[in-house]
């Protein structure tokens, strides 16, 4: 069985240092494919025959927000059909941004950044958990 990959798009080495810890430390086996910005990673996620397991997006990030990369997959028919999960995983959580990716965006999820070790991997846990669990048009539905 193949195991689709995690696209992280994050622009601070430590953050990623941190969450590819906290992946390793809770045996997740979904290769992780990171970019530092939205424009490299937009191109990958088009271009690419691999359907990505989630994306998880920092907001503040060179060249483009994750606000804005959202924007983009929202708008444009052949992102929105590869239904790839997207959270945001940010230090900045103001309230315009989390009403904005709940209002105006079809994004599934949005976490503040932690700085404990134990809490960024409870918040993993409980992402990777949950997207292995629920059905989405990417998944194979099983009927009893």
């Amino acid at each position: 069985m193949i195991t689709r990959p995690i696209i992280l798009i994050e622009d601070d080495t430590d953050d990623k240092t941190f969450l590819e810890e906290a992946l390793s430390e809770l045996n997740i086996k979904n290769p992780l494919i990171w970019f530092d910005n939205c424009k490299d990673a937009k191109k990958f996620i088009l271009s690419s025959k691999q359907q990505p397991f989630l994306i998880i997006c920092d907001i503040n990030l060179p060249l483009q927000s994750g606000i804005e990369l959202k924007r983009e997959i929202d708008s444009s028919e052949t992102l929105r059909e590869k239904s790839i999960p997207f959270i945001f995983y940010t230090t900045t959580a103001n309230q315009d941004f989390i009403r904005e990716a709940y209002t105006k965006l079809t994004v599934q999820g949005f976490f503040q950044k932690s700085h404990d070790f134990e809490d960024t991997k409870r918040d993993i846990k409980l992402i990777i958990d949950y997207w292995l669990r629920c059905l989405h048009p990417n998944s194979k539905a099983v009927h009893i």
